[in-house]
């Protein structure tokens, strides 16, 4: 899958300097599935819509960001199972929808 948001990316969203490496497979993995559960929910690759990773606009790159950095962050939380995303993620994803059937 071709990535909207890079791990250096994620990386300063998180405010993570200097040579501290020991977290990026696990900052992979949760930046894959937050863009993959994006993708999901708006029921299109992001990729496919916009032509490339450069043209997805910023308030969908902001929810991949946010949404990464909350599972990040909170990895060890124990939450009921359908919890909202956090952070105004669901309302940028709702904006961007395909609700067509």
């Amino acid at each position: 899958m071709p990535t909207i948001v890079t791990l250096s990316q994620i990386k300063d969203h998180l405010a993570l300097t200097g040579a501290q490496d020991q977290d990026d497979m696990l900052i992979q993995l949760k930046l894959d599935a937050a863009q993959s559960l994006i993708e999901r929910h708006l029921g299109y690759g992001l990729i496919l819509q916009f032509g490339s990773a450069e043209a997805v606009p910023a308030d969908l790159r902001e929810a991949i960001l946010q949404l990464t950095a909350w599972w990040y962050e909170n990895r060890e939380a124990v939450m009921e199972r359908g919890a909202p995303l956090p952070f105004g993620v669901q309302d940028i994803l709702d904006a961007h929808r395909d609700w067509s059937f």
